[in-house]
């Protein structure tokens, strides 16, 4: 699996885990049950989220104008909080890497405004 699907199926399994309060394996497996491969970095985007979010929100919290945490539509904030983490804790990607994955992942799972409101707050945190 390429890193964008593993991003894209990461987003899935944590979304889910949001919604429907399944553990991380029941998301991951719920989200691959076509593909028998373990991706370690899926495991590792939502193992990662999972264990860092409280760390991870107070960061989206910190860097939020004229928006409370709780506003934040769950597709933002699991776009958010996955992009949050790479930022955080993924050294080795560079960050136009991760904000130009967000985007993209924003476009295709978000609505129109989602795309410019993950770049506006990533940009935030990165300066």
């Amino acid at each position: 699996m390429n890193r964008h699907t593993a991003r894209e199926k990461a987003f899935q399994a944590i979304f889910q885990m949001d919604i429907n309060e399944m553990t991380a394996e029941e998301a991951i497996q719920n989200v691959t049950e076509d593909e028998p491969v373990h991706d370690t970095f899926l495991n590792q985007l939502v193992i990662g989220v999972v264990d860092n979010r409280d760390a991870i929100d107070q960061k989206i919290s910190d860097h939020l104008e004229k928006w409370s945490f709780e506003r934040i539509a769950s597709v933002e904030k699991t776009l958010l909080r996955l992009a949050t983490y790479e930022l955080t804790y993924e050294e080795e990607i560079p960050e136009k890497v991760t904000l130009n994955e967000a985007i993209e992942l924003a476009k295709a799972f978000g609505d129109d405004k989602s795309g410019s409101f993950i770049n506006g707050v990533l940009k935030k945190m990165l300066k």
